[in-house]
């Protein structure tokens, strides 16, 4: 057998494995020939004179820049003679062979050698970067014969690879590599995919492939199964790529209104729960908190331009006017059997004009509801106004998804107050401080500290914190959690200074049972917890406000633990010990 020939790339199909599982097939790959590693140099140029290396350099060198010379001086004197250029006397005949040999020589030693270098360079780096594959060669295959016949088969040099770009994929099915070609190629976008293959797992799935090899990362840690695809297409997610993994704890009970709540809360900071929780056990020892719903309405603010502020001010007029509120009403409400139109509320800005609606929408958080109303309207009003141009549907006088104050004044959503009396027993033993404690640090912090701050109904502790967690439990909008933790807190010693009062007034709320994330797998199975999955049917809207009350009465009981663990000098004390970790998690998830 000869051992010596060039190492030449097979396509192989491994054996069955012994367990009868599946059998992929390997790919091919180029062809590495390893005889450049063992066999003898091959000839340089430097090898032309039996000299040291810088005296064959410098001999030639002056050699070729002397020639040069002497050449362009006779040259010169048969120009300046008038002899003819072709007429070469035998010493200038050597002195151009002369000259042509120190070319040859120093093209050779510092032309070729260095033109090769960059090509085996950029080969070699090529083949790091690109080539994923193992390599399989039949010297491989030769090592399989007894060993006294392979003995003398040297093993091939195994190229390295850099492991930060390698991205190992099971094998797809050949209809799959085509999709997926397309997609990193462009001729196929990559949106279409649940339209074209009518499977949406598996459209997530070359999605997935497709985004692996754009960007030349992994998205291993990112799930993929487990999880209802088809749920989310066209109306939760577009382009899923797989799904991130939240926790979810309880807190509570919640004593609210009489009922107990096991509170989900869906987090990744330490502390939160468990600190709601606490908050929770306090307020149920006090037999429990109670809480008033004192509006419900969702709204949406179109603009709309005029040419002069005179007829923005007439249509103002038109909308406020008692009288054509009923023919308002009945073209609004025409776009749902829930939505009903409250009130029209309108500011202007020169010759701009801003409409700001409110309605009731059963148990929906009611975004899309109020959006078609508002549309029937704008309509209507186009036959009175054809001068009217619509700008934009949303003016931000709603305003939803940023701090304003035309919510935390006026309220969006739903709009409650939640209250407990906590005795001076309970808050030592429970939450241990004392009551003067709680109600200084609330007037320095959440009302003195917060008006220094400028801040926008931000007059809390952290509020956002119990929204945020619940929120995403629930299946809510979390970026709603702007104005929904509209918050302020307020603390005082009552009965003589032998209990503590505190209650969150929270005027936008935004919540719904219906709809959106709620009707997800994981999200409807915390609001069926709370017992305010899906619509009322006696009464709609009730589980939506009910939920809003829970929100609440969970604000509630995260500001009386945590100001409690501020007050007594605990905070960080408790997140030295619950909030960090020195177990490393990206390996654990690996």
């Amino acid at each position: 057998m000869d051992v010596r020939r060039r190492a030449t790339t097979t396509k192989l199909s491994p054996a069955p494995p012994a367990n009868g599982g599946p059998r992929y097939p390997l790919k091919p790959i180029r062809t590495i020939d390893h005889r450049k590693n063992s066999s003898s140099p091959s000839p340089q140029a430097s090898d032309a004179l039996p000299l040291p290396l810088y005296l064959t350099n410098g001999i030639f060198f002056t050699l070729f820049f002397s020639l040069a010379y002497f050449l362009l001086q006779r040259w010169r004197e048969k120009i300046r003679t008038s002899t003819p250029l072709h007429g070469v006397t035998l010493s200038e005949m050597a002195a151009i062979l002369s000259l042509i040999a120190s070319f040859i020589y120093l093209l050779g030693f510092f032309g070729i050698d260095f033109v090769q270098s960059f090509i085996t360079r950029s080969a070699d780096d090529g083949f790091d970067e690109n080539d994923h594959q193992f390599i399989v060669e039949e010297e491989e295959e030769r090592r399989r014969v007894p060993c006294g016949v392979s003995l003398d088969c040297p093993l091939p040099i195994a190229p390295k690879i850099k492991e930060s770009k390698l991205i190992f994929t099971t094998p797809l099915p050949e209809e799959d590599e085509e999709i997926i070609k397309s997609i990193v190629d462009g001729t196929i976008p990559s949106y279409s995919l649940e339209s074209k293959l009518g499977d949406c797992k598996r459209a997530a799935f070359i999605r997935r492939e497709a985004l692996q090899r754009i960007t030349g990362r992994s998205v291993e840690g990112l799930p993929l199964e487990g999880f209802d695809y088809e749920s989310i297409l066209g109306q939760c997610c577009e382009m899923p790529v797989g799904y991130v993994q939240i926790p979810v704890g309880i807190a509570g009970p919640l004593l609210l209104d009489g009922v107990e709540y096991s509170v989900p809360m869906a987090t990744t900071e330490g502390c939160l729960v468990a600190s709601t929780n606490r908050g929770c056990k306090a307020i149920y020892a006090c037999g429990g908190a109670s809480s008033v719903l004192l509006r419900d309405g969702m709204t949406r603010a179109p603009v709309v331009r005029f040419g002069t502020a005179k007829r923005a001010a007439e249509l103002k007029f038109f909308m406020e006017d008692p009288a054509n509120f009923d023919t308002l009403s009945v073209i609004f409400n025409r776009s749902s059997r829930f939505g009903r139109l409250q009130s029209i509320q309108c500011a202007i800005a020169g010759k701009n004009l801003y409409m700001r609606f409110t309605c009731s929408t059963g148990d929906a958080m009611g975004m899309n509801m109020v959006s078609k109303g508002v549309q029937n309207v704008l309509d209507f009003l186009q036959n009175d106004f054809p001068d009217m141009d619509v700008i934009g549907i949303s003016g931000n006088f709603c305003s939803d998804k940023k701090p304003a104050a035309v919510n935390w004044i006026e309220g969006r959503g739903k709009s409650v107050v939640c209250e407990a009396i906590i005795s001076e027993e309970v808050v030592s033993k429970v939450l241990k401080t004392n009551i003067p404690a709680l109600v200084e640090l609330n007037m320095l912090k959440n009302l003195a500290g917060s008006a220094v701050a400028g801040a926008l109904g931000g007059f809390n502790a952290h509020a956002s914190n119990i929204v945020s967690a619940v929120f995403i439990a629930t299946g809510q909008d979390p970026a709603q959690n702007i104005e929904s933790s509209h918050c302020i807190t307020m603390m005082e010693a009552v009965n003589d200074g032998r209990d503590l009062h505190v209650s969150v007034s929270m005027p936008s709320i935004e919540v719904g049972t219906v709809g959106g994330g709620t009707q997800l797998a994981s999200q409807s199975a915390c609001l069926n917890l709370l017992g305010v999955k899906g619509a009322s049917k006696e009464a709609p809207g009730s589980n939506s406000r009910l939920l809003a009350s829970i929100v609440a009465g969970s604000v509630l009981a995260g500001e009386l633990s945590l100001m409690s663990a501020l007050a007594a000098g605990q905070l960080v004390k408790s997140h030295m010990k619950y909030n960090r970790s020195s177990k490393d998690i990206s390996k654990t998830a690996a």
